[in-house]
């Protein structure tokens, strides 16, 4: 209803069939039983539908909600009411009130042809769909009527989304191109509404994946059977069943009259069963989307669900979008698959800014530039629900026991290699239990478990993200589930590594259950358990309370990694390596320094301390600004520092 030539057409049609009511007013008005220029008009109105190139917008809107001619007239009243300036005087000379410029459905019931009485009952297309409107006081038969102004916008071929919906609903573009598990169970979904019983219509359940994934699915399924879709905030359904009816009926009136599907995304327990509530009053085809989705309604429903793509559909969809620069990469592609699980938009979009980086630096290799360019697209998903960390210390930058670096570089190890022995090798095959690469860092404040995670993240080329679990536990129950479900979901399609700082928060030791609190406690671990054992990328939790956690858990942890107190020998080589190159410094002696008793994150303290004093001085650092700092910095711990520990640091 957008083309030019239609559009054009369709006003000149509205307007003759105003034309035709007007006519009908006229005659009522001047007493006139001549019906020749109300045939005139009727003739006018079958030459304007006859010379359109499809059907006019009022008959398609008869059509749609079963107008009788009666309603479809009352209609065409209103809407010239807001069209002609001359017939709201028309409609105060017929009601004998030059104040009453509107119509009512007295007047309509006097002067209209067929009029019968149950056109204005609540149940009645003209006022169950919110056609028109009625005026509060006064008789029913003498309340003003007018159009509803988005059926009004439709009548004159403009389509727009309901300002009553803004809030809470909005369209959902077709997908340019969707992977083979998606197009699969679009055809699915499609085929269900094509053979579905129009007396009885059901609800569809679209669960797994990722939101954008259900999203592309439900727009493509819609458009194979020339269906928009409209997407429903779950979050927006209220609870009062009279707002929820309120609201039910305007959506259904918008896909009715935007020829669409609804799409009801809801994603925990209290959406989805204000979404059933929701879906039990529509009448147009429907989806409730959710990771696990239920529909409790009366309605009844078809479940869904969501496939990932293999590795060779995602090899596929990068080289679609590379193009021909793809046979330049050969191998180079299956690293970025391993680590990556993006849609085929967002791997369309990292090709084509990877590609611009590559014309703009002749030098830049593509694989890296790929590589960047899939970190970007994964962030968003993980930006709003975690902290994102730059790495920038290296694992030459740490200074640990010769174990623990070994650990570290086999972590390493697994992580670029997951591909091979779980796909390639068979092992996702056997089983998808402990696949997870999970890592437990364990020791004191300071000793180096969040900067050990950085150099890991640095080395891999990966997105770090703390968990700030002040964000994620919550008192009420099933949140905390369903916000690690979020942060997991996103992670695991965008290859991050997962920091959670002081794990024993919430990987604590599951209680003997004494009431209803200690139940979903346990709950809460166990979920846990199960999804650090499913998640396909690198989770690291840091504890400076190992006792503290949980025993079934610690078996599940692929790795842990111990990280101690420094010994002199290594609080040496730490001093030795704590100032940057840039960094002025004279005299400083590693061996002095190294038989202070701290952690490497105290040594840090002191060093930027003594960096600042050395500054304001306009001198390098010297033993004296560092003996300086750690007096400052033992006096914020409440610790003693005897003479004895700083001698010589002059």
């Amino acid at each position: 209803m957008s083309d030019s030539p239609w559009l054009e057409a369709n006003q000149r049609h509205l307007v003759a069939a105003i034309a035709v009511v007007r006519r009908v007013l006229e005659r009522r008005v001047e007493s006139d039983a001549n019906a020749g220029p109300e045939a005139e008009a009727r003739g006018s109105m079958e030459e304007a539908r006859e010379a359109m190139p499809g059907p006019p917008a009022v008959d398609l809107l008869c059509e749609t909600f079963g107008l009788s001619g009666f309603e479809r007239d009352v209609l065409l009243l209103c809407a010239g009411v807001e069209l002609d300036s001359d017939l709201g005087s028309l409609c105060a000379a017929a009601q004998g009130d030059a104040a009453r410029t509107l119509p009512t459905f007295g007047l309509a019931m006097a002067a209209l042809p067929d009029p019968h009485w149950s056109a204005l009952t609540p149940e009645a297309p003209l006022r169950r769909w919110r056609l028109i409107d009625l005026g509060d006081a006064g008789p029913l038969t003498l309340r003003s009527l007018w159009i509803d102004e988005r059926i009004l916008h439709y009548l004159t071929g403009v389509q727009h989304l309901d300002e009553r919906l803004s809030g809470s609903v909005r369209p959902l573009p077709v997908p340019r191109e969707v992977s083979a598990p998606e197009r699969s169970l679009a055809e699915r979904i499609a085929a269900v509404w094509k053979d579905g019983d129009e007396r009885s219509p059901r609800v569809l359940r679209l669960g797994g994946g990722d939101p954008d994934a259900r999203r592309a699915v439900a727009a493509a399924a819609a458009a194979s059977v020339g269906l928009l879709t409209l997407e429903v905030d779950g979050r927006s359904l209220p609870a009062d069943p009279h707002e929820i009816e309120a609201l039910a009926r305007l959506c259904d009136r918008e896909a009715a009259l935007s020829a669409a599907a609804l799409l009801v995304e809801a994603e925990d327990r209290a959406e989805q069963e204000a979404a059933s509530r929701f879906l039990d009053r529509l009448g147009a085809p429907a989806i409730i989307s959710a990771t696990h989705p239920s529909h409790t309604g009366r309605r009844p429903a078809i479940g869904f669900e969501m496939k990932e793509a293999t590795a060779a559909e995602q090899r596929s969809a990068w080289r679609r979008a590379l193009g021909a620069a793809a046979s330049s990469l050969d191998g180079d592609l299956d690293p970025l698959v391993a680590q990556f699980s993006l849609r085929p938009e967002a791997i369309r979009a990292a090709s084509a800014s990877a590609l611009a980086d590559g014309a703009i630096d002749g030098e830049h290799p593509l694989a890296s530039a790929l590589w960047d360019a899939a970190r970007r697209e994964a962030r968003p998903q993980l930006d709003g629900l975690a902290q994102r960390l730059e790495p920038t210390v290296t694992r030459d930058d740490l200074v640990l026991p010769t174990a623990q670096a070994q650990v570290l570089r086999e972590m390493a190890m697994h992580v670029r290699h997951r591909m091979r022995v779980h796909e390639d090798w068979g092992f996702r095959r056997r089983s998808s239990r402990g696949l997870g690469i999970s890592a437990l860092f364990a020791g004191p404040s300071g000793t180096g478990k969040t900067m050990a995670a950085e150099a890991l993240a640095n080395e891999l080329r990966l997105d770090l993200y703390r968990i700030d679990l002040s964000q994620v536990v919550s008192k009420y129950i099933g949140e905390t589930e369903k916000n690690l479900a979020r942060v997991f979901d996103a992670a695991e399609r965008g290859g991050a590594v997962l920091l959670f700082d002081e794990a024993e928060a919430l990987f604590g030791r599951r209680t003997e259950v004494r009431d209803s609190h200690d139940r979903y406690a346990n709950i809460e671990v166990g979920y846990l358990l199960q999804r650090m054992e499913a998640y396909r990328g690198l989770a690291i939790l840091t504890t400076n309370m190992k006792e503290s956690l949980d025993h079934a858990f610690l078996r599940r942890i692929r790795f842990v990694v111990h990280f101690p107190f420094p010994d002199a020998e290594h609080r040496t080589e730490i001093w030795r390596r704590i100032f940057p190159p840039e960094t002025p410094t004279e005299a400083l002696d590693a061996e002095r320094l190294g038989a202070l008793s701290v952690t490497g994150g105290t040594i840090r303290n002191i060093a930027v301390h003594a960096a600042f004093l050395a500054a304001d001085e306009g001198a390098p650092v010297r033993m004296d600004h560092l003996r300086r700092a750690a007096r400052g910095e033992f006096t914020k711990l409440e610790r003693p520092l005897s003479e004895a520990e700083v001698a010589g640091w002059r």
